[in-house]
């Protein structure tokens, strides 16, 4: 008998008075330097625990034995601050973000391994072993689940009537963080009535975070083993997300560049017009719909249609992957965009100014600016089985870590 998609639990949180200062922006984001000047003159900053690197000396591999040890340690103390409680019985909680104009009102709860191996939480993107490998050992070492994973569902009247009656009380937190994101947590200390609204989901899908999925199911496995069979459902077993409505969550495009090209800029845009429709110097560089992409170099911006694909599935037909058919292998010589070093992907937040700068100083020969995939092309992949190529959706606004901790020992 398959168990439920939605557990309750209880919280390891700072108190309303600190969530500003402790809120930080997910491990994967920032790079151990961005991470470093983020924290700087900020000890309860929650970079502490999952960049614990940041707290050894510079220039320290981020998956040396310190660094874990250092996450533990980070957590511990915490912990054991007075700045932290852990509610005392199990709740589920409501986080909304705003940004900008843009809301999305999610549940925020636990979601059990066993939906993960079973294919009830369903993933579109491949995961790297050393990035999970990385993930759980903080899981390991820490005792927790430091951050939660973004999942997506399918739209429900019921929860949606739950959800807005969770949010009728006085919030547990409500601060703007310094990107402009405003963060409001309610607590759902009677869950049972949104627990029953969520029996209606059959599966979830993952939006962002599948190695911190993938850490979490390995994570298990190790703790499994080491443990002997017991009746209940052990808290490894289960791990923190947020779970949004479809219908209200935005993608925003990944943009690649390429770090050099094998021939000069005017022979790369006759190739490309020997193959394709190409509008050369456009004023606006926004790709206006799918199946266009724009592309920067020598100093201009030019309009690319790319040709459908010649292959049979529906992740192929995605921009990202119509992009690798027609130009990045063919022409480029990319055929691994997962690992050639000739390949970088930029996050659609920093906007096309940063593409045109990364290439005019001289960091890049080519940016690409893509359209942005679709919610509905993410569920297409997804329950046809298949992934979609690396980088392929970015998910904004970024849940923030620190505020609602899983911890099971």
């Amino acid at each position: 008998m398959k168990r439920s998609l939605l557990y309750p639990f209880r919280a390891l949180r700072p108190l309303p008075e600190k969530a500003a200062e402790v809120a930080s922006p997910p491990y994967d984001v920032v790079s151990t330097e961005e991470a470093r000047r983020l924290a700087a003159g900020k000890p309860w900053s929650f970079l502490h625990v999952i960049r614990p690197e940041i707290d050894l000396p510079e220039g320290i591999d981020e998956h040396d034995e310190a660094v874990y040890a250092k996450g533990a340690e980070n957590l511990r103390r915490f912990r054991e601050s007075a700045l932290f409680v852990q509610d005392p019985t199990p709740a589920l909680y409501i986080y909304r973000q705003q940004m900008g104009d843009h809301v999305q009102t999610g549940v925020f709860g636990c979601v059990p391994v066993a939906a993960y191996e079973d294919g009830r939480i369903v993933r579109h993107e491949k995961t790297r072993p050393d990035k999970e490998g990385d993930r759980t050992r903080h899981i390991l070492e820490q005792r927790a689940h430091a951050e939660p994973v973004m999942l997506t569902y399918a739209d429900q009247a019921a929860i949606d009537e739950q959800v807005g009656r969770g949010t009728e009380a006085a919030p547990l937190y409500d601060f703007v963080a310094d990107d402009g994101v405003r963060h409001t947590i309610w607590k759902v200390d009677n869950p049972s009535t949104l627990l029953e609204a969520f029996r209606g989901v059959q599966r979830v899908y993952v939006a962002d975070g599948h190695h911190r999925c993938a850490a979490a199911a390995r994570a298990a496995k190790v703790l499994r083993e080491q443990e002997s069979a017991r009746g209940d459902l052990a808290e490894y077993e289960i791990f923190p997300a947020v779970l949004f409505p479809m219908s209200q969550l935005r993608i925003l495009p990944y943009h690649r560049v390429v770090r050099r090209l094998p021939m000069p800029p005017e022979a790369f845009l006759q190739t490309l017009e020997a193959r394709m429709e190409v509008v050369r110097h456009v004023e606006d560089p926004t790709p206006p719909a799918k199946g266009t992409i724009t592309l920067y170099l020598d100093g201009s911006w030019h309009r690319v249609v790319l040709p459908p694909s010649q292959r049979a599935t529906v992740a192929d037909q995605l921009d990202v992957a119509r992009l690798n058919e027609h130009i990045l292998e063919p022409i480029l010589g990319i055929t691994d965009p997962r690992t050639d070093p000739n390949l970088d992907f930029v996050g659609g937040i920093r906007g096309l100014q940063a593409l045109k700068e990364m290439v005019d100083r001289g960091e890049a020969a080519l940016a690409i600016a893509m359209y942005p995939t679709s919610i509905e092309e993410l569920i297409a992949v997804s329950d046809a089985g298949l992934l979609m190529p690396p980088k392929s959706t970015w998910f904004e606004p970024k849940l923030r870590s620190g505020l609602l901790v899983h911890v099971f020992e």
